[in-house]
């Protein structure tokens, strides 16, 4: 995926939605990101990758606890970049989160969108000015990269 990345990542604002254990921040934090957004929900996984940031001395990386929905109402910062992997149990928030970065402008002209979900599923994304560009099925996951247009 990272492949798919490379020649975007460098200079990027970055929003990693659901960071879990980190490996898509820290990647692109790693990769010359201007700014990586993590967000996770549990206590411990936030306390972890706060953790794993002081070690690292990245200071352009964020890391917030808080529901991914609630941050993205009460953010300002429009992303070059999202990752939009949530919990398989919580497929739903694949879809609710690209609209809500789509309806408060959260995402600028031609951010690329990396969307994850379990492989014998359909991605369920269905939006105006989304472009695919890439689709993979890896083990039991199945992933994509998509462009942000805008709405049309």
């Amino acid at each position: 995926m990272f492949n798919w990345l490379s020649q975007y990542i460098s200079g990027a604002y970055v929003l990693d939605c659901f960071a879990g254990a980190g490996g898509l921040g820290f990647e692109a934090a790693s990769r010359e990101a201007t700014q990586v957004s993590m967000i996770d929900s549990d206590p411990r996984v936030v306390a972890n990758l706060q953790l794993q940031k002081s070690r690292l001395g990245a200071d352009h990386i964020q890391i917030f606890r808080a529901d991914i929905l609630s941050w993205l109402n009460a953010c300002e910062q429009s992303f070059d970049i999202v990752f939009i992997d949530p919990p398989y149990s919580e497929g739903h928030l694949r879809q609710q989160t690209l609209e809500l970065l789509s309806v408060r402008s959260l995402l600028n002209p031609g951010c690329k969108i990396y969307l994850e979900w379990p492989h014998n599923e359909e991605s369920g994304i269905k939006m105006d000015g989304l472009d695919w560009i890439k689709q993979k099925k890896a083990g039991q996951v199945a992933y994509a990269l998509a462009q942000w247009q805008g709405s049309r």
